[in-house]
């Protein structure tokens, strides 16, 4: 865009061309940072455990960081420039010139202009701290009701474990009895009745000290086993 004559007086001249090119070049960032954060608005509820991709979200975030700050930078230094070109235009004897004023103008729109892309760039940038924050959650929500479902299935376990033991408990005494006088050691047969065999004392000698081992092995056995894996590492 070729400078109108009369513009050639005032030395700021080369601002307005300038602004517009980065109005211009900074328009199509922050849309397209819209597109985006428009697209992962837009897309639907997943079967399943909700797979985000978190990588491809906070790149986004990234640019959009980058966007707002280059918009910042752009609106202070042409608040600078607006200040100077009025101190200027205040220097001046016979006031400003129409070319001045023109000047000023639209520097002033391109900063509203450039104004309200930041705003633009800030709702971007919300918006998608928003889905960002949503996928957390819709992770979050999920994994917390599996846990619950296993919750439910380990109570239902607990429950047939206890039913399981309560059987066991039950019958394992009369169990216990029958193969006592199941053993030969008994005899009820022939005219003498019911005898025992004086040998019977050889079951408990066993029957003791293995029940003993055994009880102290189950006891003792998470220490040994974590020595023992203390030892291998």
């Amino acid at each position: 865009m070729k400078p109108y004559e009369s513009w050639l007086n005032d030395p700021f001249w080369v601002y307005p061309h300038l602004v517009e090119q980065i109005a211009l070049m900074q328009e199509p960032s922050v849309w397209g940072i819209r597109d985006h954060v428009r697209l992962t608005e837009t897309e639907g509820k997943p079967e399943g455990r909700p797979q985000p991709d978190y990588r491809r979200l906070h790149d986004i975030a990234r640019h959009a960081i980058h966007v707002n700050e280059t918009l910042d930078v752009a609106l202070q230094n042409l608040e600078h420039i607006l200040t100077q070109h009025e101190s200027y235009t205040n220097s001046i004897p016979d006031n400003a010139s129409p070319a001045s004023e023109d000047i000023h103008l639209r520097l002033r729109s391109w900063q509203s202009f450039i104004a309200n892309l930041r705003s633009r760039s800030i709702s971007n940038e919300k918006r998608l701290q928003n889905e960002i924050q949503l996928a957390f959650n819709t992770v979050a929500q999920h994994d917390a009701s599996v846990t619950l479902e296993i919750g439910r299935a380990t109570q239902l376990d607990s429950a047939t474990m206890k039913t399981i033991a309560f059987v066991t408990l039950t019958f394992l005494p009369p169990t216990f009895i029958c193969a006592i006088f199941s053993m030969s050691f008994f005899d009820f047969g022939g005219d003498s009745g019911w005898t025992m065999s004086s040998k019977f004392w050889i079951y408990w000698v066993f029957a003791i000290p293995t029940t003993i081992f055994t009880t102290l092995v189950w006891t003792y056995w998470p220490d040994i086993r974590r020595m023992l894996f203390s030892k291998i590492e």
